[in-house]
């Protein structure tokens, strides 16, 4: 299964959250520790996703900027040019994945983790089988442009277009996440449903069935699939809903099946 990671706090490069820290997520694509449900390796693909700084323009200054978005279909230690870029780059917010691709499903740039609508970025790291008939009653709550624009036919891709739907709809951040994880388990049992979901100042996150862990500093908050680094990690309950801040957490259990 993939590996992912989340961070909000003070500036801090790519390269001091992805490339550098003991067990990086560079070093977890091709020597994970806890691959549960399958793979052995993330080779299929990496994404990084972060908030620029806002900019000034004329006299005025953007409050709120896009998030920026890099992805490639390739290993991540064979992007002879991602150092250069993770260096450069940095940011208050970062979502970052490795991909271990799931058997059937196809591959390429538009399958990697983060996915993007407006000022939202979203990861998922699990799977969810009987892929795609186990999924059809779901994907008919979505209006056909959605489907038609899903970008790539993964459940990966599905999966965030029912989420960034009713985040559009208005829906709080942390209920479209319980709401979707939830009917997907009913329509899927045993589904692996691992996301990240940020808007570059909250954070929400799910321990569904994989796992994931949770760093806190005093001005910082990290989440990540294996800890990387130094610092004290916290793994999160399983079946568990987390929503965060840089300086806050909350976690909550999730109802559902045992």
């Amino acid at each position: 299964m993939c590996r992912h990671l989340a961070y909000l706090g003070p500036p801090t490069s790519l390269a001091a959250l992805v490339l550098d820290p003991e067990h990086s997520l560079y070093e977890q694509s091709w020597a994970p520790n806890d691959m549960r449900g399958g793979g052995t390796v993330n080779a299929d693909g990496f994404g990084l996703g972060w908030y620029a700084a806002s900019a000034a323009i004329g006299s005025a200054v953007e409050a709120a900027p896009a998030p920026r978005r890099y992805r490639r279909n390739v290993p991540i230690w064979s992007d002879d040019n991602l150092r250069d870029l993770a260096e450069g780059i940095t940011s208050t917010a970062v979502i970052g994945a490795v991909r271990n691709g799931t058997e059937a499903m196809p591959y390429g740039e538009a399958t990697v983790a983060p996915f993007r609508d407006g000022r939202w970025l979203f990861s998922h790291n699990g799977k969810i089988p009987g892929w795609p008939e186990s999924t059809v009653k779901l994907a008919e709550q979505l209006p056909v442009a959605d489907l038609l624009t899903m970008g790539a036919p993964v459940d990966s891709a599905l999966l965030w277009a029912l989420i960034s739907h009713r985040l559009r709809a208005g829906v709080a951040a942390a209920e479209a996440v319980a709401s979707v994880v939830q009917e997907v388990e009913s329509a899927a049992p045993s589904s692996r449903l691992n996301v990240l979901l940020t808007d570059g100042e909250q954070l929400v996150a799910t321990a569904w069935t994989h796992s994931l862990h949770l760093r806190r500093t005093a001005d910082s908050t990290t989440v990540a699939s294996e800890p990387f680094g130094t610092g004290h990690w916290d793994e999160l309950p399983d079946r568990s809903l987390l929503l965060a801040t840089a300086t806050t957490v909350s976690i909550t259990p999730m109802e559902g099946p045992q």
